[in-house]
């Protein structure tokens, strides 16, 4: 089922809550989750039955728009007909509730939200609700994808005055943009544990006329703590923790919290997380000869496999879902997230690398294949994600995961063909269903449909191996295997027919540089051009569509238009921290994966931009947004948890050891040692909240490796010396190729390469550490035995 569509064509050129109560939480972490009814305030608030979900579909009569009908975002564009008077973020906003006197009601999300739509459906169509918005309060509709640092700067809020956090957010701010009030999902009317929206609103305002000045002060309180808690800076510490010591402690950390029989690192609701899959195997690689080594490739290994097996990667389909909601690993939240199927595309590679089980390399390939299909875009860029949302049949209501999931009945009937050779009557669907562990009356529990919209559906999840459903119906292996992948592509040919889920047709940098990745190293990895070529279309569309050449800046978004073209914002959506950071990734894996100089080039630029935008000159690290663009905001922050998505952070200190090891240059290591400096209380008080991090620091105290190969780029001996690199598992190295030519760009960047000879006219590897290199090998045997010392 591996088969990819040919890549784009290339282009020419700190109060706890109180007084209100807090509701249930599902499918959510404190860091990355979707809803909770949890509510925090700056002050004590006094305390107020049933929503339903109302029809949004496209047969309601459309009102007049509202100011976000002349956006481009999808998840603002969603919100364009709903009687809310919206503003986007901006000024237009903040001077009317400065001059009306009124207090800002903000709600933040993305377009393939769950509960996002559920409030919206419930309270944002809701006529009552609407007038109490639009009579009492500026309503501001802000998309997290696009402006992530209005979204960090008041989930610090919420993550610090309650349990957790969320999406859709909702925060209430005084006129001067600090939060005094904050939650997650709200149903509308109050239940029996949790208060309603439209009382919540009908409190906020009686407040803001009675207390206003109470609820002032405590802003203005909360606000200094949050700015005191947030800071990051070396203060007068000199040098960073030692590698050694914080990576036991995050290994240990990481140990305690395993799930022993389903992989993961938490009950319910699980993430996949690759940062730490990815720290695992790092450290797996440091202490391979001690039990505790031993047990980080078991811990990191099972879990991608029994994530691989379970109902949150789609066997239909391929590609990852967001998260599941069970310990199983068995019900996802539906949603795909580009940032996932990057991400995960490398933790599987590196898997095959480590183990040399192929099981690893195939759900790569089919990562990377559902991404050609779904989500690449014809310029070369990749959307942002598809919704959980979708209707059943044509012209109804949008329900959660209806496109993927099945009734026995329907596999029944589109794979009734009988199974010669079986030891008892079997026909190719009842094979499937055995296998995928589908039932008659559904494998979705109650308790994981809260609304009921799954009843006697199913999820497929591998619940037996081969091997056992072979033995089951006395089958040979292969042809279990051949008669499950073409039941799967029947039902993908099927599914074609149902409405498909919304795409956000979004396109972010700092996600497309992670999908630049994902595509060059998992290309590298298994020796496909086709894939790294994906990466290469990447890499252009970023330059031609997202790169001010004047300023050296890019920018954050822009927006799949109509006919293929690309559309961007009006004035542009410029670049936060981490656009640059994966960017510059995206780049130096590319470069790898390729050995087109002109990558390595760019990402230079791009790094020099980075430093001059967002470097803390005082504090050391960098900030997340640049200091003009988050002038209004109370905060500006510097990220300090590899959650879903690395930090920018941590992910800037491994780019600067691999350019100072491209380059030679030795502010890019000063830069590093400070980073990681700055960021030494974190590491040490919670290692398990940066594993990147903490990888990086190891990297820096265990220096990178230069592995350099001399040769013609064409020739077939360098390219075995090559792709020996590329199989083996090295995470801490830079690969250079120099190809003999004393003008090239990186024998001006490191001039001890023109040293470096080929060996009898061979393709030679050397391996630098320490200003010192091997003697020069030519067999990739050899190579790999000295990659692996």
């Amino acid at each position: 089922m591996n088969h990819f569509p040919s890549p784009p064509q290339k282009h020419k050129g700190e109060q706890k809550a109180r007084g209100l109560p807090r509701g249930s939480e599902r499918g959510s972490s404190s860091r990355d989750k979707d809803r909770s009814v949890t509510v925090s305030n700056s002050v004590p608030m006094p305390v107020g039955g049933k929503g339903s979900r109302t029809s949004c579909s496209p047969s309601t009569p459309q009102k007049v728009p509202n100011r976000l009908i002349n956006e481009k975002s999808p998840y603002l564009l969603q919100h364009a007909y709903n009687p809310v008077d919206w503003y986007p973020w901006g000024q237009e906003a903040f001077d009317k509730a400065r001059k009306e006197n009124k207090p800002i009601f903000l709600s933040v999300g993305y377009s393939t939200c769950h509960w996002c739509h559920m409030m919206e459906e419930e309270s944002f169509q809701n006529e009552e609700i609407s007038r109490l918005l639009n009579e009492d309060f500026v309503s501001v509709k802000v998309d997290r994808e696009e402006r992530p640092d209005v979204d960090k700067t008041y989930m610090t809020f919420i993550q610090a005055t309650s349990s957790g956090g969320g999406w859709p957010m909702n925060v209430w701010l005084t006129p001067n943009l600090q939060p005094f009030v904050g939650g997650t999902y709200f149903p509308p009317e109050d239940g029996l544990i949790r208060i309603g929206f439209r009382t919540l609103l009908l409190r906020i305002r009686e407040q803001w006329k009675q207390n206003k000045n109470t609820l002032l002060e405590n802003s203005q309180r909360v606000t200094t703590a949050l700015l005191a808690r947030s800071e990051i800076s070396t203060g007068d510490r000199q040098l960073p923790p030692s590698a050694a010591t914080m990576n036991s402690r995050c290994f240990q950390q990481l140990d305690e919290s395993y799930d022993e029989e389903y992989g993961g690192f938490a009950e319910s609701p699980k993430f996949p997380t690759p940062v730490i899959l990815s720290f695992l195997f790092s450290y797996w690689l440091g202490h391979r000869l001690t039990q505790d080594g031993s047990r980080a490739q078991q811990m990191a290994l099972h879990t991608l496999k029994m994530m691989a097996n379970g109902g949150i990667r789609d066997h239909v389909g391929q590609g990852f879902h967001r998260y599941s909601t069970d310990r199983q690993w068995h019900i996802p939240h539906f949603e795909k997230m580009l940032y996932d199927q990057a991400q995960l595309a490398v933790a599987y590679s590196q898997a095959f690398q480590i183990s040399g089980d192929e099981f690893y390399s195939d759900v790569a390939r089919g990562i990377l294949q559902y991404v050609a299909r779904n989500l690449a875009h014809r310029s070369g860029g990749f959307c942002s994600a598809e919704d959980a949302d979708s209707p059943p049949a044509r012209g109804m209501r949008p329900k959660e995961g209806a496109f993927y999931v099945w009734t026995v009945k329907e596999i029944q009937q589109l794979l009734p063909e009988p199974v010669l050779g079986a030891t008892e009557p079997l026909t190719s669907g009842q094979l499937l269903i055995k296998h995928y562990g589908l039932t008659e009356t559904g494998n979705i529990s109650p308790s994981q449909d809260p609304k009921g919209e799954l009843q006697g559906q199913n999820v497929l999840t591998v619940r037996y191996s081969l091997e056992l459903t072979a033995a089951r119906f006395g089958l040979d292996v292969d042809a279990v295997r051949t008669l499950l992948n073409s039941g799967l592509e029947k039902l993908l040919q099927a599914r074609k027919h149902r409405p498909k889920p919304h795409p956000d047709s979004k396109m972010l940098a700092a996600w497309n540089g992670l999908m630049v990745s994902g595509f060059a190293v998992t290309g590298a990895v298994l020796g496909l051009e086709r894939l790294i070529n994906y990466a290469t279309s990447g890499a252009k569309f970023l330059k031609r569509h997202m790169f001010d050449v004047a300023s050296g800046r890019l920018m954050r978004t822009c927006y799949a238009g109509s006919g293929g073209t690309v559309e961007h914002s009006n004035p542009p959506c410029w670049g936060f921290l981490e656009d640059y950071a994966f960017v510059v990734r995206g780049l130096l894996d590319l470069y790898e994966a390729s050995q087109e100089s002109s990558w390595l080039e760019w990402a230079l630029r791009l790094q020099d931009t980075q430093d001059r935008l967002f470097w803390d000159s005082q504090g050391g690290g960098y900030f997340c947004s640049e200091a003009e663009r988050g002038a209004s905001l109370p905060l500006r922050l510097k990220d300090d948890q590899d959650g879903s998505e690395p930090s920018a952070n941590s992910v800037s200190a491994h780019n600067l050891l691999r350019l100072h090891g491209f380059t030679g240059h030795k502010d890019w290591m000063d830069k590093c040692v400070c980073l990681l400096t700055a960021f030494s209380q974190r590491m040490r008080r919670v290692p398990v909240a940066l594993p990147e991090m903490v990888r990086a620091l190891s990297a820096h105290q265990q220096t990178l490796k230069q592995i350099v190969i001399c040769g013609d780029p064409q020739a077939k001996d360098t390219k075995a010396l090559l792709q020996c690199v590329h199989s083996t598992y090295v995470p801490n190295k830079v690969l250079i190729l120099a190809n003999g030519d004393p003008s090239s760009f990186l024998s001006r960047q490191l001039p001890f390469l023109n040293t470096l000879r080929r060996l009898e006219d061979r393709a030679t590897a050397y391996v630098c550490e320490n200003q010192a290199c091997s003697m020069p090998i030519t067999e990739p045997c050899e190579l790999r035995k000295l990659l692996h010392q």
